[in-house]
């Protein structure tokens, strides 16, 4: 642990994941609005499945842990759903098998902690259109995509009546007294604390 202690989110899935901090991914995304406010951990597995996750549960969320997440948000099911091989080998996971994992994950996460919240992604309905626009390879997410997803989670942290709020905007951020240090205001007595700062970003985030 480095510095006081933030809240610390995990996503944990797939390419879904794994890709998330590349090309404006919504992963990176949620660690620029998080940045001072909460830590961040990638946990994604290119060509994972659900099967795969269930075996290595207790390595990657032990639950001896000092410190567990406040917030994991899980992908898992595009490379369940690839149809399955004659040999029995690959990605193929049985719809009902995929629940019982996905269940499987759900408790093994709910047990970590009273604290620890869970925000479980999934595919949306097929729409052409929106396919070319938010998908960047038919799969996997494009920026724009990025931004739909991140526009949702933060729904959803917001409108959930978790205590306390993991929204960003109710977390406190990191250092963000007054400083001598700071830019010199136009009075030239005083400084601006630009620690909340947020003009950097494309997109100002709800």
């Amino acid at each position: 642990m480095v510095g006081p202690g933030r809240p610390v989110f995990v996503l944990f899935g797939s390419s879904i994941v794994q890709f998330s901090y590349s090309n404006g991914g919504w992963g990176a995304i949620l660690a620029d609005v998080y940045a001072r406010k909460a830590d961040i951990f990638l946990r994604g597995y290119l060509g994972w499945n659900s099967r795969r996750a269930v075996q290595v549960l207790d390595k990657i969320f032990p639950k001896d842990a000092a410190v567990q997440p406040s917030l994991v948000i899980v992908y898992f099911g595009g490379n369940d759903s690839m149809g399955p091989h004659p040999s029995g080998l690959g990605p193929h996971v049985p719809l009902p098998e995929y629940i019982e994992n996905m269940r499987k994950i759900a408790t093994h996460l709910k047990g970590l902690s009273e604290k620890t919240r869970i925000i479980f992604l999934s595919s949306p309905p097929l729409n052409e259109e929106m396919l070319r626009q938010s998908r960047s390879d038919g799969i996997h997410l494009s920026s724009e995509g990025s931004k739909i997803v991140v526009e949702e989670i933060l729904k959803v942290i917001k409108e959930a009546e978790w205590e306390p709020s993991l929204h960003w905007k109710s977390l406190p951020t990191e250092f963000e007294e007054d400083s001598p240090y700071d830019i010199v205001a136009s009075d030239g007595m005083s400084t601006i604390n630009i620690s909340n700062c947020t003009f950097h970003r494309e997109m100002q985030w709800d």
